[in-house]
């Protein structure tokens, strides 16, 4: 393999407003390569591939292409130099075609029609070198989350890259894609490019890539071979020094192994529906129930039904047909409010459109749909005094980084919005907890904080229903996973039983029998 450096990054500086991105980053990419770049969220991996891409301009700093000296002002200018990226969120037309979609912005033999004919053999002999098998003629918005990465990384093949920018690439694929993606890249190495993976897992770069650098804080880390790398090394260089991995849920794959199925049911969900105002079917005939002290979660591919879902046990939409319970009182009727005062808490996917306020202060946030309930409030009027009290100790607790209770909540990061969400929730007296992308956002540490979190509540007695596109986040934390198809729900596996293949499986359709699965106990 030849290991002349490509592309070199050198000195790179970013700031937005006064916060720091990158701070002096180097990097290097060498010939014929997948090189890791890893680190958790906010280190500067995405901003850094960015600006290599076009879309941001460093401060300073400098980028060298095969040894020369280059100035990227676009993505169209970084196309033309043999740079390409994949984003994590993919830029398609769901009612084009493949083939549509693959060569839209760039010449095409016959632009006056529809008539793609020779485009089409370009693309065939790439799918062919490349092992990409793809139906060209195939809508978009009919193929399933790898198929429609597929489409991605041919509309850079298809102009001529050499580099190519993967940014978190696995995040909505099922385990069977990740490992078909993996054989992917392999081929694309041999037949002489060059890749970047950007990602946060661990396994990931320690299972596909020939090499690993580490950024943290917008700074450089580590650098080294995937054969000199190891977990702790790697997790270090992460995370810093100032994490007990011996402590950690995360690293010592710690799980709630009791078995909580044959304590008293907390929410019991029985044939809910859900249509949506267009007549089509949001979610279909869900039956399953929570017992007191479990975790249980609903894996599937965004976009399956899981916000309805939530969305329906708070109390935000109301459900078509079916019926849900609290313990033995049915609660269908019930709003959202009357739930949330029986002991319900939620975190909601989108954590800037719901359930946050950005021109109210960082206390009222803290309190937002509690703040009828005591010690907050009492006959109707708040008590500003215990909302403060109770704001620091949560913004101590939770290690929200912001100025103090008065703060206007539009000044925090996404990540520290997602930690007032989560010091919400955990702060009150609740029985059942539900969370949609519990830890999307967070750093490392805080994530293992959030998961001891769950832990605790759950040996308190509160139930929970934990809703993750992340399915690892669900196989260490979950004491049984239901599985979201279209919908519905496809099958619930207890822990014993967890299998991630086959889990990947039930996400793209594939339905067990109730016997196999236990489906809604």
């Amino acid at each position: 393999m030849d290991q002349s450096a490509i592309l070199e990054m050198r000195g790179v500086n970013k700031t937005f407003d006064k916060v720091t991105a990158l701070s002096n980053v180097d990097f290097e990419l060498k010939q014929n390569e997948i090189l890791g770049l890893l680190g958790g969220n906010g280190a500067g991996k995405t901003t850094l591939m960015n600006i290599l891409f076009g879309l941001y301009k460093m401060d300073s700093g400098k980028v060298l292409l095969n040894g020369q000296p280059v100035t990227i002002t676009s993505p169209r200018d970084a196309l033309q130099k043999g740079i390409g990226m994949v984003h994590q969120h993919f830029l398609q037309i769901n009612n084009f075609t493949v083939i549509e979609n693959i060569v839209l912005g760039s010449k095409v033999s016959r632009p006056l029609s529809a008539d793609y004919r020779k485009e089409e053999e370009v693309v065939q002999k790439l799918c062919a070198q490349f092992g990409l098998e793809i139906d060209l003629s195939a809508r978009i918005e009919t193929l399933p989350m790898g198929t429609r990465q597929k489409v991605e990384i041919l509309k850079a093949l298809y102009r001529g890259v050499k580099v190519l920018i993967l940014d978190e690439p696995t995040t909505n694929l099922i385990p069977q894609e990740v490992d078909s993606l993996f054989q992917t890249l392999k081929i694309m190495v041999k037949e002489g490019l060059s890749i970047v993976f950007i990602t946060h897992k661990l396994r990931e770069v320690l299972s596909v890539c020939d090499r690993i650098s580490v950024l943290r804080e917008g700074k450089n880390v580590i650098s080294l071979t995937r054969k000199d790398a190891s977990d702790d090394m790697l997790v270090r260089a992460m995370v810093g020094e100032g994490m007990d991995l011996e402590k950690s849920v995360i690293f010592t794959q710690e799980k709630m192994r009791e078995q909580k199925t044959n304590r008293p049911i907390i929410l019991k969900v029985k044939g809910v529906s859900k249509i949506n105002p267009d007549k089509t079917q949001a979610i279909t005939d869900i039956d399953f129930s929570i017992h007191e002290g479990e975790v249980f979660g609903v894996a599937g591919v965004a976009g399956n039904g899981q916000r309805d879902l939530a969305e329906v046990i708070m109390g935000i939409q109301a459900a078509s047909s079916g019926s849900l319970y609290l313990g033995e009182d049915e609660i269908t009727t019930a709003d959202t409010k009357a739930r949330i005062s029986r002991g319900f808490v939620y975190i909601p996917e989108d954590r800037l459109a719901d359930g946050f306020l950005n021109k109210v202060s960082v206390a009222y946030n803290l309190i937002l749909g509690y703040h009828h309930l005591e010690p907050y409030s009492k006959n109707g009027i708040i008590n500003w005094k215990n909302v403060k009290n109770s704001s620091k100790e949560m913004i101590t607790e939770y290690s929200i980084k912001t100025t103090g209770p008065e703060e206007i909540g539009g000044n925090l990061s996404g990540g520290n919005i997602q930690r007032v969400m989560i010091a919400r929730a955990f702060s009150q007296k609740s029985k059942l907890l539900i969370a949609h992308n519990l830890t999307r956002g967070l750093d490392i540490p805080s994530m293992d904080f959030v998961y001891k979190k769950v832990k605790e509540q759950a040996a308190t007695g509160m139930a929970s229903l934990v809703i993750s596109e992340d399915l690892d986040e669900l196989l260490l934390i979950c004491d049984r996973i239901a599985v979201m198809y279209r919908g519905k729900i496809v099958g619930i596996l207890s822990r014993e039983k967890f299998e991630k293949y086959e889990i990947g499986r039930l996400m793209s359709g594939y339905e067990q029998s109730s016997e196999e699965t236990g489906k809604g106990n």
